[in-house]
């Protein structure tokens, strides 16, 4: 990677006039962000009597907010995604970009650029879907804030997330507490026979992490968004979650896609097949009926 400045400009091959014409603009927004955040009155408007109708058009503009999971789960030496989206879309500045900061050391994000230790600048054309590289050393739970940043250095929008990055050994523990026979008993542990009136343990940070990823997938499949439903539960089901794995086959299966009402997504057998089995290798005991269903037996 080089650099220019606080700016690092990750080299690719093959880049289109309009991609190069792009990314060369969005270099000159961050440098002049970067400059206004730095620099006490830069880039500060001068009201003048023919700015009135602008102002009340920007006064009227519905106020950005940042779309992210509450946390993102991953294992060292992988590839995990980074969904981020600004809501409502018409929002939007024309120009700006995502700054991200806290990220561990040497994490990186695709389609972005390194303005510092841990922070990278994200242009807005690259959302909602990203992917984040997890280098072999990294381990741990880092804090993460996303802001959105107008060309003049002004924060319009900020969010944060968690990065949980576990070894597979760490994940392994972890799957172990997560083998559950039904949907029910997940969100129902059973009470302690020795002390019945004892509080059930504190889940670990990758198990919530998981169920905050599924929830969000919730969220989404309620709102008829599918495609965005199956990031969140894929990342889950990859850090070794069952009812992730479980939520994420119920998308492909065409039995259960009718009982959603979804329109305009087709079933697959196989990729609903696919997840059921790994469901079951995580403990999930009704995985057994869903997979005898698919086989129509």
């Amino acid at each position: 990677m080089s650099y220019m400045g606080l700016v690092g400009i990750c080299p690719g091959g093959g880049k289109s006039r309009v991609a190069i014409a792009s990314r060369t603009v969005f270099a000159a927004n961050l440098a002049l962000g970067l400059l206004a955040s730095l620099t006490p009155g830069f880039g500060e408007p001068k009201s003048t009597a023919g700015d009135s109708e602008t102002i009340e058009r920007v006064a009227q503009r519905a106020e950005p907010r940042i779309s992210i999971p509450s946390a993102i789960v991953a294992e060292p030496a992988s590839q995990v995604s980074f969904t981020v989206d600004v809501v409502p879309r018409e929002s939007l500045p024309i120009t700006g970009f995502i700054r991200v900061r806290g990220l561990p050391q040497f994490v990186s994000i695709n389609d972005s650029h390194a303005i510092g230790p841990g922070s990278w600048a994200v242009p807005l054309y690259a959302l909602p879907v990203l992917r984040m590289s997890i280098p072999v050393v990294s381990s741990g739970r880092a804090e993460v804030e996303i802001a959105l940043v107008s060309v003049d250095g002004r924060i319009l929008a900020e969010a944060h997330t968690s990065l949980i990055v576990a070894p597979p050994s760490g994940l392994d523990a972890s799957r172990g507490e997560v083998r559950v026979p039904s949907a029910d008993a997940a969100q129902s542990p059973p009470v302690s026979k020795t002390n019945p009136g004892a509080p059930p343990a504190n889940p670990s940070p990758e198990k919530k992490g998981a169920q905050e990823l599924v929830a969000q997938g919730e969220r989404y499949l309620a709102q008829g968004k599918v495609g965005g439903a199956r990031l969140f539960f894929r990342q889950a089901a990859d850090a070794g979650y069952a009812r992730a794995a479980m939520r994420l086959a119920a998308t492909y299966d065409p039995a259960e896609l009718s009982v959603l009402k979804v329109q305009g997504i087709a079933p697959d057998p196989l990729e609903a097949r696919k997840w059921y089995e790994r469901a079951r290798e995580l403990g999930a005991a009704e995985a057994e009926e869903r997979l005898t269903r698919l086989s129509g037996k």
